[in-house]
């Protein structure tokens, strides 16, 4: 015996959705995209925790005068540190498997922030 779907029988239009192409796999109990994006959360979290405070720190450094070479440095290093960590996200989730579990917007916060740092050493006047 085969039984087969019904054909649409009521009045309503088929609405078409947009889905994510990782969102139309048929799900499989052995499926570990979940456990995946905890994993690569964990380094991408900390990695961006990092880059907020470097950078919140080198916001708050202020030369007193036109002098005052080690508020530069400190300016330079905080954003140095800061792009290096943000580079660091970027790379990390650049890989195939990272972007497959995890979109963009996990990696948008740590690479605005390494363009604001760019900024700031740009205009610190370091």
């Amino acid at each position: 015996m085969h039984f087969s779907k019904p054909s649409n029988t009521d009045d309503t239009p088929d609405i078409q959705h947009t889905h994510h192409p990782m969102d139309d796999r048929p799900y499989h109990p052995d499926d570990d995209s979940h456990l995946l994006r905890i994993v690569f959360a964990v380094p991408v979290v900390l990695l961006t925790l990092a880059v907020a405070f470097v950078f919140w720190m080198t916001t708050n450094i202020h030369p007193e005068n036109t002098d005052d070479e080690d508020a530069y440095r400190a300016i330079e290093l905080g954003c140095s540190l800061t792009l290096i960590a943000a580079g660091a996200v970027g790379a990390l989730w650049l890989a195939p498997s990272v972007r497959r579990v995890m979109r963009w917007p996990w990696a948008l916060p740590a690479v605005l922030l390494g363009a604001a740092a760019v900024i700031r050493w740009v205009t610190s006047g370091a």
